[in-house]
């Protein structure tokens, strides 16, 4: 559907979280050039920010002296994800769809979310 956007591009060389870039260049078949994750299983990860305002709403009404005092926010990137979308109900999507961005790229759900390495507290692009 239209009217999604992306309200981040996020990169890094190494695992775990990523930082965001003006602008990213996406390889056919590979990914992001000069993210980690290019060429691999899982060459994009997409994150939407409406999941990242529920999870901060939810730990808001947990803890709201915690979140306040020490200033707790989630930002473009922390989850590594490398697209930060509004618009887009990314939980409706499944294996096999294609996600047009603009005119010339085309991405294709391969894998919903990944699975835990260890206990504790996630938040994973999907």
């Amino acid at each position: 559907s239209e009217g999604g956007q992306i309200v981040a591009v996020c990169l890094s060389q190494r695992k775990g979280p990523k930082k965001p870039t003006d602008q990213g260049l996406l390889k056919q078949d590979h990914g992001f050039v000069g993210d980690v994750h290019a060429g691999s299983a899982r060459q994009v990860s997409l994150l939407a920010i409406e999941t990242v305002n529920k999870m901060l709403s939810a730990l808001e009404s947990i803890n709201p002296d915690r979140m306040r005092s020490q200033d707790i926010k989630i930002n473009p990137g922390d989850s590594a994800e490398n697209l930060l979308t509004e618009g887009i109900d990314l939980m409706s999507l499944h294996v096999g769809t294609r996600i047009y961005m603009g005119k010339e790229a085309i991405l294709e759900v391969t894998q919903i979310g990944k699975a835990f390495h260890r206990p504790g507290f996630y938040l994973l692009p999907v």
